[in-house]
């Protein structure tokens, strides 16, 4: 809710105090990964950290809703467990990452939580902070598959069926048939891998639909409002359009505004606060949740549990944590809406 004093004081209705209250009994990982399908009596024992834990964060560039969003949570679950956040900004660029990264390797931490701009960028000074012993947590794309590279815990979406449901909303409110485009994320994120899986399954389900275009906008705004003028352009007919994530949706949403394409439906990924007002008024079609609070927030939680907890073999927390998000359209909105406020999926 814009203007909440989210600091772990304040006082909200009963759900959100009950919340703050388990987390300070370490409840907090149970609230958090009861929903990840890990046993919430075995999170129930990761409490808050007595002594001041110091963690490094980096995600894939602050210029992203999502990952903006990301750091605020990782920042205020911090709070709750006595972590201090330190954060290095992946700049959506991989060699920009890459020298984020080899600069965090080069100090002490009592654990660090990555979201890799691409597979395979960030694999050297990786494994040399885990071979230093110092947990990692993968968060949403692969850093390296995990067969390669000894990774704590990996905390994920299921990229595929994001980009399943939101391709069969958009197929099904065209009634099976017409003209449609892709927009992708990076090319080498494999939630992008994933979403771009999840559109062409079902897309080959409806024969009666036309695929235009693939081109991917690699999470640029700037550069899917380019694609999108051309797209306008060449095509007098595009019935729907799906987005690897919010931001690229709207911005192509306000290139159509600006050429009075507005009839074209859109769906997105992310389900940031921007695109839920956009469902909300009618303007996006639907977008779904990539939980980016549960994987931050996740990640603050299973990083203690593996220095407070020793867990360092990864025995409680799973290799491999799938969250969880449901489709957003205007009957669910609201309540999308107070659960992002309220830093909770």
């Amino acid at each position: 809710m814009p203007g909440i004093d989210k600091s772990p004081t304040t006082k909200f209705p009963t759900t959100r105090r009950d919340l703050l209250q388990m987390a300070a009994a370490g409840g907090a990982a149970a609230a958090l990964f009861g929903g990840m399908s890990v046993n919430p009596a075995l999170a129930a024992e990761m409490g808050r950290s007595e002594k001041p834990l110091k963690a490094a964060f980096s995600n894939a560039g602050l210029q992203a809703t999502w990952c903006a969003q990301g750091k605020q949570a990782a920042e205020f679950w911090g709070k709750l467990f006595n972590v201090e956040v330190t954060w290095f900004d992946g700049q959506l660029d991989a060699v920009k990452q890459r020298a984020a990264i080899d600069n965090m390797a080069s100090q002490k931490w009592d654990f660090v939580a990555i979201q890799a701009f691409g597979i395979g960028t960030l694999t050297q000074p990786v494994q040399k902070m885990i071979d230093a012993g110092t947990p990692v947590i993968d968060m949403d794309t692969l850093i390296a598959p995990l067969d390669q590279i000894n990774v704590h815990s990996f905390l994920a979406p299921d990229n595929e069926f994001m980009g399943a449901s939101v391709t069969q909303a958009l197929c099904n409110a065209i009634g099976g048939k017409g003209k449609v485009i892709m927009t992708q994320g990076a090319l080498g994120h494999t939630g992008a891998q994933g979403r771009a899986k999840g559109f062409n399954t079902v897309i080959k389900q409806f024969p009666n639909i036309e695929v235009l275009d693939t081109q991917p906008g690699d999470w640029d705004v700037s550069k899917t409002a380019r694609l999108w003028e051309t797209y306008l352009t060449k095509y007098p007919q595009i019935d729907a359009a799906f987005f690897h994530n919010d931001d690229m949706a709207l911005a192509a949403a306000n290139i159509m505004k600006a050429h009075n394409r507005t009839s074209i439906l859109i769906g997105g990924v992310d389900a940031m606060p921007p695109a839920i007002q956009a469902v909300s008024e009618g303007r996006m079609f639907a977008t779904v949740r990539n939980p980016s609070c549960r994987i931050h927030g996740g990640a603050i939680v299973a990083g203690v549990a593996a220095v407070v907890g020793g867990e360092k073999s990864g025995a409680r927390i799973p290799k491999s944590v799938v969250t969880d998000g449901p489709v957003v359209t205007k009957a669910n909105a609201a309540g999308m809406q107070w659960m992002e406020d309220h830093f909770l999926i």
